[in-house]
């Protein structure tokens, strides 16, 4: 039952795009006891049907600028690439330290940066 809870939060949080894979993730090496690489490979099946059911209703709504992905999107696939071979080389500990250590980044940066849009919409 837990397990459905946390796949039920994961997919509602993904599917705003806020980082539902971080959820997942948290939940399969601490509190499941899966190793990281299975718990990355976990997280990737996952999240193929619920970005792809999440893209079309963005579509949908507007909400894509086709423009940018047109810029990311060749950089974004070499990236997955690139990480992919280098998570089979980096051993599973390592590989656990440098997210933990990515995690750690973006949260700090979140806390200390503020929107530029935010900033600037209440200049005026």
């Amino acid at each position: 039952m837990t397990e459905a809870i946390v796949g039920f939060l994961t997919g509602i949080i993904a599917s705003m795009g806020l980082g539902g894979g971080f959820v997942l993730m948290i939940w399969l090496t601490l509190f499941a006891g899966v190793q990281q690489k299975t718990a990355q490979g976990i997280n990737l099946v996952f999240f193929l049907p619920i970005a792809l059911l999440s893209l079309i209703m963005h579509i949908k709504g507007g909400l894509v600028n086709k423009t940018l992905v047109k810029k990311y999107i060749f950089g974004g696939i070499a990236g997955a690439i690139l990480g992919t071979l280098a998570s089979q080389i980096v051993a599973g500990e390592l590989l656990r330290k440098l997210y933990a250590i990515f995690l750690l980044a973006i949260g700090i940066r979140e806390l200390i940066c503020v929107d530029r849009k935010q900033n600037n919409g209440s200049k005026t």
